[in-house]
């Protein structure tokens, strides 16, 4: 099979101990190192990419060039150290820089020259080298000791912004400028006060820097001439602005920020300039009118805020600890955005143009330009299998959990102690970490991860999940205990190693626990037998980490004896040993299909190796981490692999095949979104959902409320705004056409003006032509004279021309012929000059050689003298100084042991006398207590016996909790589909919305010609209800009218009354036809329908309360049924276990009498069955039914057994089904 390749995906972390290790490329992109690799990080789309720094240990400083398009790192590579150059547009390594004779081991610092074209690289110590180098070339152009004959430290070199030719060193009582002159670095504009202990500096102007140093002060010097110095902080500060104008009232991270803290790095910018003013501030300073003074514009802290925090970190994100000072500041282009390392390993980033920098924003603050990272040695790691989290637990206290999908912190929490080792559970949602005084359980929650178990296991350097999550084990020093998850049942301890356990691997069936130790032991334990089968032991080797192969027959093993070793378990034979070279091996992986291996070393790179291994050990090396590897772990699925090592780094890589290509997924792993939430919690949130929506109904009532009220206002303006328009219109109708008019009259006047000037222009125009044509009738006879003149001397000038070359020509003949004949003169004497010229030089060589031969066996003869000598003394003086030392330490130590002797002797003899006393009087106290341990041996038994009841109580609670648990999760399944209901209506609700929205844009645009339509209406509708009016009126006076005619049908009989009743009807409604009901009336019948629609509308309301009080009433009484419920099915439970007892009773029973009839026959059953079978059964079995009684019994035993497996396998009968109870197998047979 080939060699895997496994490619950088993301890094959690920083390297911090790197000079100037953050910068920006771009306004989005950023570089910064990790591990042995540089990050390049994209702010917006929040990716890595990754450049490696092949072969070399580790990163010491790095620099990135004015035209950001070349970056130069400072390598280590064992004793020697070297400059790499990276082209940013490529990505690649352009060159190496190789040091001539300096003995450093390492850069302290490197600058490019403000052209990108020269580099000046700073050597640490003994030599402290400053070399000025031609990059492009890779070639030293100068080099000197940059703090002379002294062994001051140097902690920066910079070039002159507008200079290639003068650079700056700053250090420990050291302050020189250099400038380049052929081939030499001179120093100039020396200092001409006492220098002091300088940290960093910055160019300000071309002749103008500024300094920080250790006193916290900032010194401004002008061609080595000190102008001002003024203190980043005068006083004790809270991290408050300095400055009267502006006053911060908010807690900063550091409360308190000490008298004199150091100055570690200043940042130019265009108003002035940025400095580190202590434990975790940034001081702003802006230029003034005079150009040696500085403003403090505002001091800006990492504050401590909960709106400050990621959301997902709120209440659980551990704050940075106490020292945390800023290491490294860089701006971007645009100057709107700071970004800032610490000693901590942490990267902060501060926003200028949103936080009101310099104008008096009190709100502006550091915040993780990510999320944060460990500050320490990562100690422990594990992976999730149906989560993508990964949890890492490091020296800083803290324990994360990372999610390598996302690249995300999920959760993070600090503690008062280490956290030595860490487990992550299957599922995701629980955790096991072991702490210096306890192992811990704890509930990995949405914001918060809590311990709900604690086991007495000190100082537990390893534990281990099972793959099914049911099990886990834990290393108790040389013991390995074995735990139920679920129960916190101690199931076994496996005992055999001598030394500390070091890895435990669990195969995939969970059957089989894989030891190593440091005892150079490989143990293979059987967990349902607590039993150990196989074993490999090497005591020349310390084990620290095993791989296993899914068949468990292979073992793969790395050590202290810097080897990858492949061990047979069942011959307890090593098949194959591989080198390392000069590498310890520290940590080994196998992928879950068992075709990858992967391993982890001392020197940070990880090792993909060739599988099935081979002897030569065949692999591909990557570069990864700074330091030792010290845990290294692979998905689930294969396709990503996990590194973590001493430098607090966190690496994720893809794994691919030879060819760049992903691997094809096995095993598919659908990721689980499930997650802790407590019982409070979530009540807390239901709460403030219901408080939320009533606020909501309430918001929207409110809000329909005041648009009817604007849209009433917005009716009325947009009525009176049509009647101004109107009126605005004819008015400006009226002087349009008044403004047509004037225009129509000058137009007419302008058309005649036009005429006239179109005229005159005519007449001027011939009265100039006449003029032009008589001078160019004179200047025309001008020209042919003067044309004449010039062909004549044309003429004479070729005449002369041709005599001249004549001439000339005769000139350089005879020039020629006279120095030719020079010219062999001189060739002649030159001959006879080489001729003499070689002869010397033969000579001279003879006598070069004969000298130098004397010279060479003199030299030798000298030499081999003297070293004789040398030897003989030096050899003599080491023994002299070897007995002189012994000697004097010898007197020393009994001079010394003499002095402690004697005043040992002394005190002796005092405290003997204390002694003496002491004994007299505790003889009578040992009298009194021993009376009192006896009353006290009576109380602790008494203590003792209750422990022991309340410990039997306890068991039976936690079997309750453990019932109650699985009830819980049924509830919750209950309440899936009831959340998938509310999500279906949340999208219902969404698209009503926006439903909603269109809706309502139809309806301005309706409403514009509704009211455009209402105008033309209005008109309408008067007439319409005139009409009505009418209409309405005459139908009374109709009804009238038929009353009036009803009334009068009474007379029909009699005609005279007849007459004189429609005579009154024609008199009253003939007359007077015009009357109708009048507005009294019409108003009483309005009054009588608003009355009525009221009375329709409180009606709804109460019987809308009535339903309400219902409905609440109906979910309480099924919230009280549900608990009913969960009450009678632990009675049940409990009934089933006692019946399950009396049931197995009943079977040990049942199986003794069946072993007794089949041993001594029929007859003798019923004597000797008596003890265990009630005699009143048995006499009423006959003998003929005894091979049906025994069938029925089997039949019995099997359904019980199978009952037993049931219940001991997890399963349980489904609720509100109760199992038969047992009945007497005899009495059924009868």
């Amino acid at each position: 099979m080939s060699i895997p390749t496994v490619t950088p995906k993301y890094s959690f972390g920083l390297k911090g101990d790197v000079s100037n290790n953050i910068s920006y490329l771009d306004e989005q992109t950023i570089i910064y190192p990790a591990g042995s690799n540089l990050i390049i990080y994209n702010v917006d789309q929040k990716t890595q990419k990754f450049i490696s720094s092949n072969g070399a240990e580790c990163i010491t400083a790095m620099a990135v060039s004015p035209n950001k398009r070349y970056v130069a790192t400072a390598e280590k590579n064992g004793e020697k150290a070297s400059i790499a150059i990276f082209d940013m547009t490529t990505q690649r390594k352009r060159k190496t820089l190789t040091p001539g004779e300096e003995n450093s081991q390492s850069y302290v610092s490197l600058a490019f020259s403000p052209d990108s074209k020269y580099l000046v690289s700073q050597a640490g110590a003994p030599d402290w080298m400053v070399t000025y180098w031609q990059w492009e070339k890779a070639k030293s152009m100068a080099s000197m000791k940059g703090n002379g004959h002294t062994a001051n430290p140097i902690y920066q070199v910079s070039f002159n912004p507008e200079d290639n030719t003068q650079i700056c060193l700053s250090g420990e009582k050291l302050f020189k400028l250099f400038r380049y002159n052929e081939g030499n670095l001179k120093q100039f504009a020396f200092v001409k006060v006492e220098a002091q202990n300088y940290l960093c500096h910055a160019w300000l102007s071309e002749d103008r820097l500024a300094l920080g140093t250790d006193g916290g002060k900032i010194q401004l010097f002008e061609g080595g001439e000190l102008k001002n110095e003024f203190t980043v902080h005068t006083a004790t500060a809270t991290g408050n602005k300095d400055s009267a104008d502006n006053s911060r009232k908010t807690t900063p991270l550091h409360s308190v920020v000490k008298e004199a803290m150091p100055v570690r790095c200043i940042a130019v910018y265009s108003k002035g300039f940025i400095c580190s003013g202590g434990n975790g501030t940034v001081c702003l300073f802006e230029k003034t009118d005079n150009k040696n003074v500085f403003k403090k514009a505002q001091t800006v802290g990492i504050w401590v805020d909960a709106a400050t925090q990621p959301p997902q970190l709120a209440g659980s994100e551990a704050p940075p600890p106490t020292s945390n000072e800023i290491r490294s500041l860089s701006l971007s282009p645009s100057e709107e955005s700071v970004i800032c390392t610490t000693t901590t390993q942490q990267i902060y980033s501060l926003s200028l143009s949103n936080s009101g920098i310099g104008k008096g924003g009190s709100s502006a603050s550091f915040d993780y330009l990510t999320h944060s990272f460990h500050q320490g040695e990562i100690t422990g790691m594990d992976v999730c299998i149906r989560k993508p989290l990964i949890a890492t637990c490091s020296t800083d206290k803290t324990i994360r959990v990372w999610n390598y999908e996302t690249n995300v912190l999920d959760l993070c929490k600090e503690f008062q102690e280490e956290a030595y080792s860490i487990a992550l559970h299957p599922s995701g949602l629980f955790l096991l970490v072991g702490f210096s005084e306890k192992l811990r359980l704890m509930n990995i929650l949405l914001d918060d991860i809590r311990s709900f178990k604690e086991f007495t296991i000190r100082g537990c350097r390893e534990c281990s999940f099972s793959n099914g999550g049911h099990m886990f084990a834990a290393a108790n020093t040389t013991l390995i205990q074995l735990f139920a998850t679920y129960t916190f049942e101690n199931i076994g301890n496996l005992k055999g190693h001598n030394g500390k356990i070091r890895c435990l691997l669990w195969n995939p069936d969970d059957s089989h626990l894989v030891s190593c130790g440091m005892d150079g032991a490989i143990y293979d334990w059987n967990v349902q037998n607590v039993k150990r089968e196989r074993e490999c032991v090497l005591k020349s080797c310390s084990y620290t980490s095993i791989a296993i192969t899914p068949d468990l027959r292979t073992t793969f093993a790395v050590g202290s004896d810097r080897t990858l070793k492949e061990v047979i378990l069942a011959d307890s034979t090593v098949l194959r040993q591989v080198s390392a070279g000069d590498v310890v091996l520290t940590q080994v992986v196998l992928s879950h299909t068992g075709k990858m291996l992967f391993v982890g070393s001392s020197s940070g790179t990880i090792r993909a190796m060739k599988f099935p291994l081979t002897d030569g050990g065949e692999h591909q090396e990557h570069p990864a981490h700074s330091s030792a590897v010290t845990r290294m772990k692979v998905s689930y699925d294969d396709q990503y692999l996990f590194s973590v090592g001493q430098d607090g780094v966190l690496f994720c890589f893809k794994i691919m095949d030879k060819d760049g290509r992903g691997l094809k997924k096995e095993k598919d792993v659908n990721f689980s979104e499930e997650v802790l939430v407590t019982k409070s919690d979530l009540e807390e949130k239901n709460t403030q959902m219901s408080e939320l929506k009533t606020r909501v109904d309430e918001l929207k009532m409110e809000n329909e409320y005041q648009l009817r009220l604007k849209d009433m206002n917005y009716n009325e303006k947009n009525k009176e705004l049509r009647d101004k328009f109107a009126h605005d219109i004819e008015a400006l109708q009226t002087m349009n056409e008044a403004i047509c008019s004037d225009r129509e009259k000058e137009n007419t006047k302008h058309a005649e003006e036009i005429q006239e000037l179109v005229e005159r222009q005519n007449r001027t125009l011939e009265e100039l032509e006449n003029a032009n044509n008589q001078k160019l009738l004179t200047e025309y006879e001008k020209y042919q004279e003067l044309q004449a003149r010039s062909q004549k001397l044309q003429e004479d000038y070729e005449h002369r021309i041709t005599d001249a070359e004549e001439a000339h020509q005769k000139a350089l003949l005879e020039l020629t012929e006279h120095y030719e004949s020079r010219l062999q003169e001189k060739g002649l004497q030159l001959d006879q000059t080489n001729d003499e010229h070689r002869q010397k030089v033969m000579e001279y060589d003879e006598l070069q050689k004969q000298m130098e031969e004397d010279g060479d066996q003199e030299v030798l003869d000298l030499k081999n003298k003297y070293e004789r000598q040398l030897r003989q003394k030096w050899e003599e003086n080491t023994k002299l100084r070897g007995e002189a030392g012994i000697l004097n330490k010898k007197v020393s130590s009994l001079n010394e042991e003499i002095k402690k002797l004697n005043a040992e002797i002394q005190r002796l003899m005092q405290e003997v006398k204390k002694r003496d006393n002491i004994i007299s009087s505790l003889k009578n106290d040992i009298e009194g207590l021993k009376k009192e341990i006896q009353e006290r041996d009576d109380t602790i038994q008494d203590k003792e016996k209750r422990i022991y009841d309340l410990k039997k109580k306890n068991q039976e609670l936690e079997k309750f909790k453990f019932v109650l648990d699985y009830k819980i999760k049924e509830q919750q399944r209950q309440i899936e589909p009831m959340d998938t209901k509310i999500k279906k209506m949340k999208a219902q609700i969404k698209n009503m919305e926006t439903e909603l929205g269109t809706y309502s844009q139809d309806n301005k645009a309706l409403q514009f010609e509704m009211e455009q339509k209402e105008l033309r209406l209005t008109a309408a509708d008067k007439e319409l209800h005139q009409e009505r009016q009418r209409n309405q009126d005459l139908r009374v006076e109709v009804k009238n009218i038929k009353c009036g005619l009803h009334g009068a049908l009474a007379y029909i009989q009699e005609p005279e009354l007849l007459k004189k009743a429609v005579d009154d009807l024609r008199k009253k409604y003939l007359q007077d036809h015009d009357g109708g009901t009048s507005g009294e009336e019409r108003e009483t019948d309005i009054h009588s329908e608003y009355a009525r629609q009221r009375e329709h509308l409180e009606r709804s309301v109460a019987s809308l309360r009535k339903k309400l009080a219902k409905d609440t009433e109906i979910h309480r009484a099924d919230y009280i049924r549900v608990m009913q419920d969960n009450v009678a099915l632990l009675k049940e439970i409990n009934d089933l276990r006692t019946e399950l007892k009396k049931s197995r009773t009943q079977a040990h029973d049942l199986e003794a009498a069946i072993k007794i009839a089949r041993k001594q026959g029929f007859d003798d059953q019923a004597a000797s069955a008596k003890p265990t079978v009630p005699p009143s059964n048995l006499a009423k079995v006959e003998p003929t039914d005894y091979s049906r009684l025994i069938e029925m019994q089997k039949t019995e035993i099997s359904k019980l057994r199978a009952m037993i497996r049931d219940l001991e396998g997890g399963k349980r009968p489904l609720s509100r089904t109760k199992l038969p109870p047992m009945q007497d197998s005899l009495v059924t047979v009868q």
